[in-house]
């Protein structure tokens, strides 16, 4: 699969994950909180922040039927109506250029989460490096078409989706023009839990799908992510705000900035501890061969004496023979004066 090089930074397995900072509506509809969100992103050490560009008029319906409530009685937005609760998340477009500005400024890639045709012509209008589809967007082929139609890299969150329906999405973005793809595993949950989470999907969407897959995270902490790495994931998306405490219709399950600099740091750990498959001692371990166990004279021992087991031991260090020749040496006679704590080899065994 191709590497993905975004404005500089790149995709893939010998590059470190690459992790995106999702403001949402963590910005609680204050630009000046939406460009500090940026800030504290860029010095938790984020790579990309991402934002979603939406109205609620773009998103569903402004209806009273039940259809158009959340009824979820497990959901933190049990109650709303769909058409009030994107009022209140959506970023208004005018912030979108303050918002990059800032982001591009600071080092990170900037881009955004498109949810129609007209999100995606706007957005070409800012010329951003690449898109993310949301979970609840994976489905719908039309707007897949127009992303890719971009030719720019891709992002796809798989919250939801079948294999038939992912084998489906992947085919049209790929046949319309996308040649860089990122499939994000994804528990569409709020937040999410590790033991729903199924992060063992990530090295089997890799090999099905032929493309670079990562990890878009709504559980709480960083050790699923962490984790994740392990199993191949190069890119790892989590929400984030400032405090959680201050509110906002993500902030449940948002990390904070000592939360995204510890995953920033944590995953380039996770991702240098791969390495290659390697048995025997690394270059920096050779040094450390000396404290192995080896075969060491127990006892002052005079010519003519036979090596019994009260005055040999395999102890540390390792500059004797092997402990594998321990019993072998049994019995054997002493050719030599040897003191206690000589380590023990052939030319001190009588022929």
């Amino acid at each position: 699969m191709n590497l993905i090089d975004i404005n500089g930074r790149k995709i893939g397995l010998g590059f470190a994950p690459f992790i995106i900072a999702e403001m949402s509506g963590n910005h609680n509809q204050s630009l000046e909180r939406a460009l500090e969100i940026v800030e504290a992103a860029a010095n938790a050490g984020a790579h990309a922040l991402k934002i979603q560009t939406y109205t609620a008029d773009t998103m569903t319906l402004d209806n009273d039927s039940d259809d158009f409530f959340i009824n979820d009685s497990n959901s933190l937005w049990k109650g709303r109506s769909l058409y009030k609760l994107y009022e209140e998340a959506y970023t208004p477009w005018e912030w979108h250029k303050p918002i990059f500005d800032r982001a591009r400024e600071l080092g990170m890639i900037a881009f955004s989460t498109p949810f129609d045709e007209t999100a995606v012509d706007f957005l070409e209008e800012l010329n951003v490096p690449l898109y993310k589809v949301a979970s609840f967007e994976n489905n719908d082929i039309p707007l897949i078409k127009k992303i890719a139609s971009t030719g720019k890299p891709m992002i796809i969150s798989t919250g939801m989706a079948s294999i038939a329906e992912l084998d489906e999405t992947v085919r049209t973005a790929r046949a319309a023009g996308c040649e860089n793809l990122v499939l994000l595993k994804c528990t569409s949950t709020y937040p999410a839990t590790p033991e729903n989470t199924n992060i063992t999907t990530i090295p089997h969407m890799k090999e099905l799908f032929n493309c670079h897959v990562g990890l878009s995270d709504h559980t709480m902490g960083i050790g699923v992510a962490v984790a994740s790495v392990a199993l191949g994931a190069t890119v790892i998306e989590k929400h984030f705000t400032l405090n959680r405490e201050d509110g906002g219709v993500d902030s449940a399950f948002s990390m904070e900035p000592h939360e995204m600099r510890a995953l920033v740091t944590e995953t380039e750990k996770a991702w240098q501890a791969l390495g290659k498959i390697s048995y025997g001692p690394t270059n920096a371990e050779k040094k450390s061969m000396k404290f192995r166990r080896s075969i060491y004279i127990s006892k002052d021992i005079k010519p003519g004496d036979i090596l019994t087991r009260q005055n040999i031991k395999i102890i540390r260090p390792g500059y004797g023979l092997e402990p594998k020749y321990y019993d072998l040496l049994m019995g054997k006679r002493i050719n030599s004066y040897i003191k206690k704590g000589t380590p023990l080899s052939w030319n001190i065994i009588s022929s």
